[in-house]
């Protein structure tokens, strides 16, 4: 089976780097070749997050190599989309590159928000139905938890399925933590992310500096920009690939803070599955796929207020066992739904099912 992949980034893009990516490279190994054309390059990603945007000329050419590679669709079995194949351009002439082929849209964000809920009535007005109208004309819509299936099948889809953005359960290990140094003796509670996203921290601001008169911990911050807190103790790491699990296994605590927003509420909870894969407890806001990932109080803490996010710290500051208990219970969970080895196979027949007409 031959695919081509139209997915927003490079392997810099945490959506189309678990989204797509980690099942491409498995797929190498059986009957399924897949090309990846991916919008946005790493280049153009790495500019953003320096200077705040793309820079124009770089969009321009990317969008000029991704109508290029879609005039060649009829080449391949399947179309594969992260989203949406050409943002912010006309359905009629994305419906135009798509009308003969079967293609799959892939969701782990509420990309239909960019649109539908724009501060201007304009963009709202001539885009707020363009990915309802991409999701009715596919053949499959593969959301990443249940608000984003549910807007398929309110859009019209034939075919959903809800896969969650998981993790390659291989990588992750529970590891003893060093006490080389007196910051590794104190408890680290480690968020992780990117620039565009670590503003999220501030919502529990109060919270974390209420704590640090109480406790000595490390806020280890990964992949985000500056961030200062008033006597918290913060450390801030860049992000690779090969460096996120490591800096992951090396704390005790992971947070997760969202606004309470439909935007949010399309989040797949990725990082709650990284914390949990390293046998780290979990504080997160009670929002979306949150709640299906944290199900219960043995695997983690759900949080809801400045209150409850200070609460749910100062316990597991205050007891290792605790946090250990916890961690390992949230592994199983990971274990036993959230990770590649119980999804592969799921994705591959969904995929191939399209190809051959079944769906």
């Amino acid at each position: 089976m031959k695919i081509i992949a139209f997915t927003k980034y490079g392997t810099l893009g945490a959506s189309s780097r678990m989204r797509f990516e980690q099942y491409i490279k498995r797929f190498a190994k059986t009957e399924i070749d897949v090309l990846v054309q991916p919008l946005i390059s790493n280049g153009m990603l790495e500019f953003k997050y320096d200077s705040g945007a793309y820079a124009f000329c770089s969009l321009i050419k990317a969008y000029a190599k991704r109508l290029l590679a879609m005039l060649a669709i009829d080449k391949y079995d399947l179309v594969w989309i992260e989203k949406e194949a050409l943002p912010w351009l006309p359905l009629w002439l994305e419906n135009i590159f798509l009308k003969d082929c079967k293609y799959v849209l892939d969701f782990d964000d509420a990309t239909f928000h960019d649109y539908d809920q724009h501060r201007l009535k304009i963009v709202r007005f001539i885009f707020g139905k363009r990915i309802d109208g991409l999701m009715k004309k596919s053949t499959l819509v593969v959301a990443g938890n249940s608000y984003l299936a549910n807007r398929a099948k309110r859009s019209g889809a034939k075919n959903v399925d809800v896969i969650p953005t998981v993790i390659d359960i291989d990588r992750y290990k529970i590891v003893a933590k060093k006490t080389n140094t007196y910051l590794d003796q104190l408890p680290c509670i480690v968020w992780i992310g990117s620039p565009s996203t670590v503003s999220y921290i501030y919502l529990i601001k109060d919270a974390l500096i209420n704590l640090s008169k109480k406790h000595n911990f490390v806020l280890k911050v990964i992949g985000g920009n500056s961030i200062e807190m008033a006597g918290v103790n913060i450390i801030k790491i860049d992000w690779s690939e090969d460096t996120e699990v490591n800096n992951l296994m090396t704390s005790d605590i992971g947070i997760m803070p969202l606004y309470d927003s439909c935007w949010e509420r399309g989040k797949c909870g990725y990082k709650i599955i990284q914390y949990m894969a390293c046998g780290l407890p979990s504080v997160a806001s009670s929002i979306g796929a949150n709640v299906e990932i944290i199900n219960s109080p043995a695997v983690g803490f759900l949080a809801s207020s400045q209150e409850e996010w200070e609460a749910a710290l100062d316990l597991l500051l205050s007891d290792q066992k605790l946090r250990i208990s916890i961690g390992n219970k949230a592994r199983e969970r990971v274990e036993a739904k959230y990770c590649i080895q119980k999804t592969e196979s799921g994705m591959k027949n969904l995929l191939f099912n399209v190809s051959k007409g079944v769906i």
